[in-house]
């Protein structure tokens, strides 16, 4: 153990607390992707510890000897953040090629130990054009199938009845930082049916930090979810498209709660007509929405001021626009925030201390928004958290006298 500690550190560039000095031209660089081989080793972005490059795909393919699986553990993860991990990203595949997605991470949220179904495991980063971090170092190792012990969980489901549930259910809370992913499968010609007994995950108003997330077919993939859930209540019974079903449990590494045990069956896919409809899936608490097409001929003009306008604005920020992309009628930007007054729904991505939003202006010159200046930003958010700009959505240049004016209504209750 104190061998694969020393290694860590000294792939860091770090040296000292009993390891032996390393000369600095024999010290790992870490690369973009490669096969990785072993018993165990590190992986890492390329660059590391310093920032990673933009507009990167690199690819891991872990191999580790035949009969064993393959356990990931991060040591560290600082990528650009995002609710929905649509900028910046690691991806941890089932396998190395068309494997099942057991997770996909950002920011700095360190996930618990992630294990693969037999001894290959692919891991793949992606970086966009934009804001960046340190990127992450992560250590696998072979493990026996069977001796994966409490502190993992998830796995193929494959029988006619069965069960799922949290590490440590009914004991005690589940543990800070897990990753689970149950992949149920059923014959060709049946459906899945799944209902949770008990249920206790920490609440959110948008689940953004534990949270259960149920997908049609083998794949983590937000076009296919079903939903996310959160909270003390139990999810309604659940019933598969086809006949796979995936189920990913995820916790951070704060609060914890008791968890859960959920039960799941096969059935046909066609009741008999007697019987009543089955309970349809319920649809999705986060989908992805293309900004909404409306007629751009309209006159731009604001109404109001930013008293009347502070109420009915779903999200209030003051930024710099960074980037700008013009993609048919419409106006994609980053705003750097100066700060946020009013965050609502608005999904805020933070690397280090800088947080950025993204925004839709509907109609690309209404208003006319330019890049390098800063501006007072209200507006509505698409349910995909992306800012929603329309012509009457109320947007000015932001100067110093907005700020004591702003600081006041941070303060007033809608």
């Amino acid at each position: 153990m104190k061998q694969a500690v020393c290694a860590w550190l000294g792939l860091l560039l770090l040296a000292g607390g009993g390891c032996s000095q390393q000369p600095r031209e024999s010290r790992h660089a870490f690369t973009c992707g490669g096969n990785v081989t072993g018993e165990t080793g590190f992986i890492g972005s390329e660059g590391f510890p310093g920032v990673y490059p933009p507009n990167s795909k690199c690819t891991w393919k872990i191999m580790v000897p035949e009969g064993k699986v393959v356990v990931l553990s991060f040591r560290f993860i600082d990528l650009e953040s995002d609710n929905l991990c649509r900028y910046d990203f690691i991806d941890v595949y089932n396998g190395h090629v068309n494997g099942q997605r057991i997770g996909r991470f950002c920011g700095t949220f360190r996930p618990g130990a992630l294990v693969s179904n037999g001894n290959k495991m692919l891991v793949q980063m992606i970086s966009d054009a934009n804001t960046a971090g340190n990127g992450f170092v992560a250590m696998f190792s072979a493990a026996e199938p069977n001796e994966r012990g409490d502190q993992y969980c998830g796995g193929r489901l494959d029988k006619p009845v069965g069960s799922f549930k949290t590490p440590n259910w009914p004991d005690r809370d589940y543990p800070a930082g897990v990753t689970c992913s149950w992949h149920i499968v059923a014959p060709k010609t049946q459906v899945i049916e799944v209902q949770f007994e008990k249920f206790d995950v920490e609440r959110d108003n948008y689940c953004r930090y534990d949270y259960v997330a149920v997908f049609n077919g083998g794949e983590i993939n937000d076009a296919k979810r079903i939903g996310k859930f959160c909270g003390d209540s139990p999810p309604a019974p659940i019933v598969s498209e086809r006949n796979e079903l995936l189920i990913q449990f995820l916790s951070d590494l704060s609060l914890t709660a008791d968890g859960f045990i959920g039960h799941y069956k096969f059935r046909p896919k066609k009741l008999p007509t007697t019987q009543p409809p089955p309970v349809t899936t319920a649809p999705p608490t986060t989908t992805t929405m293309k900004p909404t097409a409306i007629p751009c001929h309209q006159k731009c003009k604001r109404s109001g001021t930013l008293e009347s306008n502070y109420c009915s604005s779903n999200f209030v920020i003051t930024g710099t626009v960074i980037t700008t992309v013009t993609r048919g009628g419409s106006l994609y930007a980053t705003v750097s925030i100066i700060n946020v007054y009013k965050e609502g729904t608005l999904a805020i991505q933070q690397a280090g201390k800088n947080m950025s939003a993204k925004i839709t202006v509907v109609c690309k010159q209404c208003p006319l928004i330019r890049r390098g200046l800063n501006y007072v930003i209200m507006g509505q958010v698409e349910e995909d958290g992306r800012a929603k700009i329309l012509p009457n959505s109320f947007v000015l240049s932001f100067k110093a006298k907005n700020q004591k004016i702003l600081n006041v209504l941070k303060n007033k209750r809608c």
